[in-house]
């Protein structure tokens, strides 16, 4: 077995005082039966309620604690866009699917959307953040792979939320966020895992073993929740 990089994404949210809606506290019991099963190395949670709370049925259940990244707090990128600011990973299809840019690991950041604000910057923080996370269990980012300095079997988890999560992606794999961020869905509780592979000794890469997995909420019987999606059919008016 290789090393895991769980991630989590918080459960149902209720925005309005930062914590979870009673959906979501369900989601969140129906997780901790699923990672409580897992031997896990050290768990790791964003600062903001909505994750500590998701977070906190699992580590009762094991009396863990989980260490407090601030760096994974919900990605707080923003543009300008007709003179008002907006979050960089919300962003509609007409504002940067005809600009090719957007879909390369370069490209992207340095758009005029992405220069207008505080996007790059933020961006930067959170990958030094991944790549302290990840070089403290053992493997250094280096260029688009990972030097090994300490090979192990250990998982670590980490509780966050999806925009953040897409950003930690991309930096690891090389890649552009724009298309995570809005050709991907990770919904609440859902599980995304990446495992490493050493084929050339000392030469690490992470692999998508799972992404945005709620299977313990089917097992539940627990519906999935509509956070982080939109308008499915124009005409619904659903969440425009």
């Amino acid at each position: 077995m290789s090393m895991r990089f769980v991630i989590v994404r918080h459960g149902d949210p209720d925005y309005s005082v930062d914590s979870l809606t009673p959906k979501g506290w369900r989601e969140a019991e129906l997780l901790s039966e699923r990672l409580t099963k897992l031997d896990v190395k050290a768990f790791y949670c964003s600062p903001l309620g909505r994750a500590k709370d998701t977070a906190s049925k699992t580590l009762e259940k094991l009396n863990r604690s989980a260490e407090t990244l601030k760096w994974a707090r919900e990605f707080e990128g923003k543009v300008k866009i007709n003179g008002e600011t907006k979050s960089a990973w919300d962003r509609l299809p007409a504002e940067w699917t005809d600009n090719p840019d957007f879909y390369t690991p370069q490209g992207w950041i340095k758009t005029p959307i992405m220069q207008s604000g505080n996007v790059e910057k933020k961006y930067n923080k959170v990958c030094k953040g991944v790549d302290e996370l990840l070089a403290k269990h053992g493997y250094v980012h280096k260029g688009n792979v990972f030097e090994v300095k300490k090979p192990n079997h250990d998982t670590i988890v980490l509780f966050c939320h999806f925009g953040v999560e897409c950003v930690i992606l991309s930096h690891i794999f090389g890649c552009s966020p724009m298309v995570l961020w809005h050709n991907f869905v990770a919904l609440p509780t859902s599980v995304t895992t990446l495992i490493t592979e050493e084929r050339d000794e000392g030469i690490a890469v992470f692999r998508t073993q799972q992404f945005g997995d709620i299977s313990h909420l089917y097992a539940g019987g627990e519906e999935p929740a509509f956070a982080a999606r939109f308008c499915e059919c124009f005409t619904d008016d659903t969440r425009h």
